[in-house]
């Protein structure tokens, strides 16, 4: 399978002198075309650091990201904005849904700025919403804004879903669902899908789970069959 990133000696370092932090400690990795992988570790391994820079959000210190061959590590702040307008989609922990509108016309404004979007609607059916579409954020759960926000990232439809902690505000029975909507976006449309978390429940969905500690990949593992989201619990 063709890799989507090539991640080579990447290192993030913040500060000088005796205030550094070491974020990133020489990561070497590689994410296969539409797998789903989950980087698992604790708060301050490094996991949302290697996410950020993947997605352009921000640029290492030493090493290189190639995407699809494209070196990310060499390019300028508009051709990285580039980058993320059209290949990526994010999705944090707190959803950022516009509460003036609903959720048809939150996922809308992605689309408007799109070379090749989804509907709405459709993207909203995706991730199980497709009878909340009129729905404005105050009358939606957690759960289901956080859905909203799924899909607003992927009616661009990206090359990539990089998902940082997206249930970390939600409950089990709740976060399942969030969980599920991620599932059917990787499996429906073969969006390459990286989740961070330092749930290890949630490791079992993916093909392959990536270890984090200390700014280090700690460890690989592949996973001999992928559990439906919807069977988590913690």
């Amino acid at each position: 399978m063709a890799a989507v990133y090539r991640v080579e000696g990447l290192t993030k370092t913040y500060g000088s002198g005796a205030g550094t932090v070491h974020a990133l400690r020489g990561v070497d990795l590689d994410v296969e075309e539409g797998s789903m992988a989950v980087l698992l570790g604790p708060s301050g391994s490094g996991k949302s650091t290697l996410l950020n820079i993947l997605g352009g959000l921000d640029t290492a210190t030493a090493g290189q990201v190639l995407f699809y061959g494209l070196d990310l590590t060499a390019c300028d702040e508009d051709q990285l904005t580039e980058y993320r307008r059209k290949s990526v989609g994010f999705v944090f922990q707190f959803y950022n849904l516009i509460a003036s509108l609903t959720a048809r016309e939150n996922v809308a404004l992605i689309t408007e700025i799109a070379e090749n979007p989804l509907d709405p609607a459709e993207a909203l059916r995706i991730v199980g919403l497709e009878a909340r579409v009129d729905h404005f954020p105050s009358q939606l759960s957690g759960g289901e804004q956080q859905r909203v926000a799924i899909a607003r990232a992927i009616a661009k439809q990206p090359k990539v879903l990089l998902c940082d902690e997206p249930t970390g505000a939600l409950d089990s029975a709740t976060g399942t669902r969030v969980l599920s909507a991620i599932e059917a976006v990787n499996e429906k449309l073969g969006t390459t899908s990286l989740v961070i978390t330092h749930n290890a429940v949630i490791a079992d969905m993916a093909d392959e789970v990536i270890l984090f500690g200390d700014g280090r990949i700690a460890g690989r593992r592949e996973n001999a069959a992928r559990k439906a989201a919807s069977e988590l619990r913690w």
